[in-house]
């Protein structure tokens, strides 16, 4: 686990955990927190490091209902938590799904620690929604939150931060293996999804899953999934 310090006040944090990367935006008033991990023990690691950088209140966002980004919300209540309205209805209709299935596959897998952190996480629905976009202001900035389109989801939500040049792309974009496309997934509007991001001219993007990557990155993967 490891801070990377993008920007002044945006901030992005690693874990060797399914190559996983979570964000934090800081403003004179508030702070931005987004996504939570997967299970309210890495929520509860997650919030106490956020608390090293600032002590500000803080506000939630959900890129997508995919359980690693969203069970571990609970640490961080009481709070706003933001998402696009069909990542509620997603995790009204499939939450508890995607937990059993991650359950199971972690104690196939050998890492029975993780399944019972898992199955013992409490659901918790976002109460602010968006359908296109969202402006959020932090006092002293304003972050966008963006839904470019079906693609990863049809739910997709990236947080865009214009002062700073810095896309949180959630799922959309993955930096160290190929984009997952599930089930719930939408391919043909991926590629353009991406270039409603890439029209935001951002120079750092970053992925649900990896290492930040400039705007060139996004383009190449952007053409894989045209291809695909």
């Amino acid at each position: 686990m490891t801070w990377l310090e993008l920007a002044e006040g945006v901030h992005a944090r690693r874990y060797e955990h399914l190559d996983q990367t979570l964000g934090l935006v800081v403003g004179a008033e508030r702070c931005l927190v987004i996504d939570t991990g997967g299970d309210e023990v890495q929520g509860a690691e997650f919030a106490a490091e956020v608390r090293e950088i600032t002590p500000l209140p803080w506000t939630v966002v959900i890129t997508h209902a995919h359980f690693d980004h969203h069970f571990g919300n609970a640490a961080f209540l009481p709070c706003p938590i933001w998402a696009h309205e069909r990542c509620r209805d997603a995790l009204v209709r499939d939450g508890e799904t995607d937990r059993e299935a991650w359950v199971r596959r972690f104690h196939d897998e050998g890492q029975p620690v993780l399944a019972e952190r898992l199955a013992a996480a409490r659901l918790v629905l976002p109460d602010h929604l968006l359908t296109d976009r969202a402006r959020l202001d932090l006092g002293g900035r304003t972050v966008e939150l963006v839904h470019p389109g079906p693609a990863h989801t049809d739910h997709d939500v990236a947080v865009h931060v214009p002062d700073a040049g810095i896309l949180f792309a959630g799922d959309l974009v993955e930096q160290g293996a190929p984009p997952s496309i599930g089930p719930d997934a939408h391919p043909r509007g991926w590629p353009p999804a991406l270039d409603r991001l890439l029209a935001l001219d951002p120079g750092t993007i970053v992925p649900g899953h990896g290492d930040p990557v400039g705007p060139e990155f996004v383009a190449a993967q952007r053409d894989e999934l045209s291809r695909s």
